[in-house]
């Protein structure tokens, strides 16, 4: 009876088209069960690296250091002087915040659940699978897409935005991440394709009433080669850090002035050989708000990903040193949301050799 109730509030949150932002507009005060999470109150005081992307040339071998000893142990890092201006990305801000913050009517032609659609908007992409909703909504957008396909807040931003950063910054860190590995430069892009795809994600977090009840993004690693995100001032990005010695925690990523935030994603974790990590990560809720963050996910688009093949790379092709088994980009990301809201479940367990 109590999954039944359960569903009932589930379909109905999700008719209203309208989001959490629709809840908060509707003047709640207390935060409805189907958001409802466990907490983990586990934390620690951890500085995540910021890596200074500037005179590239003349620093380089130190910045390729810095790159892999961040991806070797925390798996995520800061950079600033980026190459990405800041003018574009406080565009990019204030488009999608503008977009969630339109009426319910002018959003909800673009509210789907319709995996087909190469934008969509919509709370909670695992909304009926996942143990509890999270306080979020969403718009996504796989880059390219034609102008009319875009709302008309993201139209003429999203699109220069998502290049700058696929072109400019995509490209240095790739190629920082294959020095990395020993590799030659342009391994990631030229060999393994890791920049063909540039997915975005806008994330709109209002102010909560209850945050201590939920959270604005479960924990989670991301399914693809790598992430860069751009936050806003509100805070509340964590990531799940282990010493080895008090076990694992979760470390605040508080947002640093012109920076972005990259971390190592799952099919980049699987092609390192385990040298680099793809770690865990959430968002908690707040009073405040709304947070707003932009996602950039680095992955294969399309029918082409169910053919292009990830296997571990290993010191002169010797496959008996490899602890993974070779996977498809599709066969990983279906897995991704079979394990997705399963706590202490890696993803990458099920293609360890």
């Amino acid at each position: 009876m109590a999954a039944e109730h359960r569903l009932l509030a589930l379909k109905a949150f999700d008719g209203t088209k309208a989001g959490v932002k629709g809840l908060v507009d509707a003047g709640v005060t207390a935060v409805p069960s189907i958001f409802h999470h466990q907490p983990d109150h586990r934390h620690r005081h951890f500085t995540v690296p910021v890596i200074d992307l500037s005179s590239m040339s003349s620093r380089r071998p130190a910045l390729v250091a810095q790159v892999k000893a961040a991806a070797e142990t925390v798996g995520f890092f800061q950079v600033v002087n980026h190459g990405v201006p800041e003018g574009a990305m406080s565009a990019m801000l204030a488009a999608v915040r503008s977009f969630n913050e339109e009426p319910v009517e002018a959003k909800a032609p673009y509210y789907t659940r319709d995996p087909g659609r190469r934008v969509r908007y919509q709370s909670n992409v695992d909304l009926f699978t996942s143990p509890a909703a999270q306080w979020r909504d969403t718009l996504f957008m796989e880059m390219p897409a034609e102008p009319q396909e875009l709302p008309a807040a993201c139209r003429g931003v999203a699109p220069e935005y998502a290049g700058l950063v696929q072109q400019r910054l995509g490209r240095t860190l790739l190629e920082l991440f294959s020095e990395a590995l020993g590799l030659r430069r342009g391994y990631l892009e030229e060999e393994q394709g890791c920049l063909e795809g540039v997915s975005v994600a806008g994330h709109y977090y209002p102010a909560c009433p209850e945050p201590h009840l939920t959270l604005g993004t479960t924990s989670h690693s991301d399914c693809n080669f790598l992430t860069v995100l751009l936050q806003d001032a509100v805070g509340g990005l964590q990531v799940l850090v282990d010493d080895g010695n008090e076990g694992r925690a979760w470390a605040d990523v508080p947002p640093a002035a012109g920076a972005l935030v990259v971390n190592v994603g799952d099919f980049l974790q699987l092609m390192s050989n385990d040298m680099f990590k793809s770690v865990e990560h959430r968002v908690l809720a707040n009073t405040v708000g709304p947070r707003v963050s932009v996602a950039c996910f680095f992955r294969t688009p399309g029918a082409a990903s169910s053919t292009r093949v990830l296997a571990p790379i290993v010191p002169n092709g010797n496959g008996d040193g490899a602890r993974y088994r070779s996977t498809t980009m599709e066969e990983l990301i279906r897995h991704h949301y079979r394990v997705k809201g399963q706590h202490g479940t890696s993803l990458l367990d099920h293609f360890r050799l």
